[in-house]
């Protein structure tokens, strides 16, 4: 909500320096005004939004654009950075790298701090194939096989089925298009992105060979201390089966509209002449000297991304529940789905890939508490605490020395494992 309401006021900013500068920029007094404006063919334009895929070539990497049909019917988009230009590898082994969003986000997410700290890059520079995913229902997988996103029908997925079908997707895509017999793929998440792959991993084991190392951003599973104050007010009304949450369900959250994304794009992306107006209303905004500031109109530019209600709901209903566990349909249909009136835990013993949580004390989505509960029933984890006292949720994504304290660490044990 706060992004939103930042990005009007940056609106009205633009609107009200456009006319200003119309003023001092008057026609002479003699134009038939009637003339110039009553023009059939007149018409606002916008330059065309940039994918994933032209941020990352505009740097000079290899990129590509991929479409995965999930078995269920849904039509993901993934971004590739296949080689690093620098290296020209091309020709030699490259491990392969999926890199997975977290909530209302996307693919561009992790690009936002240019290749001199963004993960991908690092990444493709160190020599791996580099591989960023979009869950179904955001910017880049709006698309079905046979539902259209204007059914509600389109929206009837939580995150649960973002791990279970979409991630299993794409890391069997990655394998098979990669081209070089590779096995198994390293995994990286973020909130959400986390949470999917406990999914997956969870209850269908047989991906856990598929896994070489997997790092969890402030991983959430189970959320019985979340601090989060939004969470815990909604939650008691939308964290349950009533006649709230029913109404709350199987709906696009905050629907695309493709004007004002655009509009939001032309006045925060690089490049474009509304850029400073842009950045000012940032910097006044906030006093963060965390976060790079340079990266966040670029985030703006491309957030939030979309996603189904049902994700949301699925979150409430974990808080609410202190359990880690499957969607809550309410008792008649959990008999009919699950066999049982309670929604069933997730298996998460079954994980036997290599786990890095990475966790710190002042996430309020993602309490130490939880992390540790969570790790008690992990058999194969390494654990990871910020140690940086004020890191928090963002950080993960967009510290100005996220580089320094994550991205290399990271990294660093992913070429450990590949000299084994």
């Amino acid at each position: 909500m706060q992004n939103y309401l930042l990005s009007f006021a940056i609106l009205l900013v633009g609107l009200v320096v456009a006319i200003k500068c119309a003023a001092v920029n008057a026609p002479p007094a003699n134009i038939d005004f009637y003339k110039l404006y009553d023009n059939p063919e007149a018409h606002i334009t916008f330059k065309d939004r940039r994918t994933t895929r032209d941020r990352i070539a505009a740097h000079g990497y290899p990129a590509e654009h991929h479409h995965i049909v999930t078995e269920d019917g849904y039509i993901v988009g993934v971004f590739r950075i296949p080689y690093s230009h620098k290296l020209q590898n091309q020709n030699k082994i490259r491990p392969i790298v999926l890199i997975q969003h977290g909530l209302t986000s996307c693919s561009d997410a992790w690009i936002l701090s240019g290749p001199n700290d963004s993960l991908p890059y690092l990444l493709a520079d160190a020599g791996f194939d580099v591989w960023l995913g979009n869950g179904r229902g955001n910017t880049y997988s709006r698309n079905h096989t046979s539902r259209s996103p204007l059914h509600p029908y389109f929206w009837r997925f939580s995150w649960h089925e973002i791990g279970y079908f979409d991630i299993a997707a794409m890391i069997d895509y990655a394998l098979k298009t990669n081209g070089q017999g590779q096995q198994s793929i390293h995994y990286v998440g973020h909130s959400q992105g986390t949470t999917v792959f406990f999914t997956l991993m969870s209850l269908r084991p047989e991906y856990n060979e598929k896994i070489k190392t997997a790092h969890m951003f402030a991983p959430i599973a189970i959320m019985t201390n979340m601090e989060n104050k939004l969470v815990r007010k909604v939650g008691p009304y939308l964290g349950h089966r009533n006649e709230y949450s029913l109404l709350f369900a199987d709906q696009e959250f905050l629907p695309n509209n493709d004007f004002l994304l655009s509009l939001f794009s032309n006045f925060c992306d690089a490049d474009n002449e509304l850029r400073p107006v842009c950045e000012n209303a940032l910097q006044n905004w906030s006093t963060d000297s965390r976060s790079n500031m340079t990266a966040m109109p670029d985030g703006l530019a491309t957030h939030p991304s979309g996603c189904s209600t049902n994700q949301m709901l699925h979150y409430l209903q974990e808080q609410q529940s202190g359990h880690f566990r499957q969607y809550d349909y309410g008792p008649q249909k959990n008999l009919e789905i699950y066999k049982s009136e309670q929604p069933p835990e997730y298996p998460v013993e079954n994980i036997s890939s290599e786990l890095h949580l990475w966790y710190s004390d002042n996430d309020n989505m993602a309490a130490v508490e939880d992390v540790l509960a969570l790790s008690d029933r992990l058999p194969n984890k390494r654990l990871h605490h910020m140690e940086d006292p004020m890191w928090d949720h963002g950080d993960f994504a967009l510290n100005i020395e996220v580089r320094k304290y994550l991205n290399e660490p990271v990294i660093e044990i992913m070429k450990k494992y590949e000299e084994m």
